[in-house]
């Protein structure tokens, strides 16, 4: 029994080990890490507006107002696998280990599908944005700094200057469209081409100003830019990352001897999480529509 609470332990730092990889989601977001089921964010829906004035005259007040926006966290998501002891016993614990870094791959992996699924919740940005006709953007060697000025302009007139100069800007594509970022790359400077001819580049690669990642989980069509860090996230602060092991779990409904107990262990993982984009930023994330 103490050898399959050693395995337990292990398997949960070795899970904890992949969620604490690099991911593009915790690159992009404002990750709030929270026990609380409710996250509010109040922020100035009416703001107090600048009057004119005739000295020696009394002057009015002007109203102003405060507006609550808030995200639940009851979106959950669970990884479960159950292994007999007698494959617990004889497997390696490479092999076991094998499995909880899969586990955690696969949690994050859902975290960016999901992150980008929300594409509905940013500012539209498409080929009218970058001064062609109405209609998706086809990424291209000549389009591609158009899409990086035309984000930076748009962000700039929505009064983001600021929040992207301390936070930065970012553009998250495709991968083939981040093999077209890399030939415009090689093609333009002197410095800049050395270094792309050389080594090529990386996913965070920064170029015009802009940080550049690649990612697989897009909805098709749709690529996501803007500021940093703003786009919320918020996940429960206590089940995330933790594993949760059950000793002779009952049967799944359907089996042979339904309800009866397995002799094993279940070994299950969970998120619980929501994406939030509030409305004073929603101007400077944008959806970008492509072919």
């Amino acid at each position: 029994m103490s050898n399959t609470v050693v395995y337990a332990e292990d398997w949960a730092v070795k899970l904890q080990e992949r969620l604490d990889y690099p991911q593009n989601w915790k690159e992009i977001c404002n990750v709030e890490y929270t026990n609380g089921r409710v996250f509010n964010n109040p922020y100035m829906s009416t703001i107090p507006a600048v009057a004119s004035h005739t000295r020696g005259e009394a002057f009015g007040h002007t109203d102003w107002e405060v507006t609550n926006e808030y995200v639940t966290i009851n979106q959950s998501y669970v990884h479960s696998t159950f292994i007999d002891f007698a494959d617990l016993a004889q497997q390696t614990f490479v092999r076991q280990m094998e499995m909880a870094d899969l586990a955690g791959t696969m949690l994050n992996e859902y975290v960016e599908t999901d992150m980008l699924a929300n594409h509905a919740m940013w500012t539209n940005f498409d080929n009218a944005s970058i001064g062609g006709s109405a209609g998706n953007i086809t990424v291209s060697i000549t389009s591609i700094p158009k899409i990086i000025r035309g984000i930076k302009r748009e962000i700039r007139e929505a009064n983001g200057s600021k929040l992207m100069g301390r936070k930065g800007v970012f553009i998250l594509w495709r991968a083939a469209d981040f093999e077209i970022l890399e030939q415009y790359a090689q093609a333009n400077g002197y410095q800049l081409a050395d270094i792309a001819l050389k080594n090529g580049i990386d996913e965070g690669y920064k170029l015009m100003g802009v940080e550049h990642y690649v990612s697989n989980s897009h909805t098709s069509g749709h690529l996501f830019a803007g500021v940093k860090k703003i786009f919320h996230l918020g996940l429960c602060k206590d089940t995330y990352g933790k594993v949760y092991v059950t000793m002779v779990p009952a049967q799944k409904e359907g089996g042979s001897n339904e309800g009866g107990p397995l002799s094993g262990i279940s070994v299950h993982q969970r998120l619980d999480w929501e994406f939030k984009t509030w409305t004073n930023v929603k101007p400077i994330l944008f959806d970008v529509e492509v072919s």
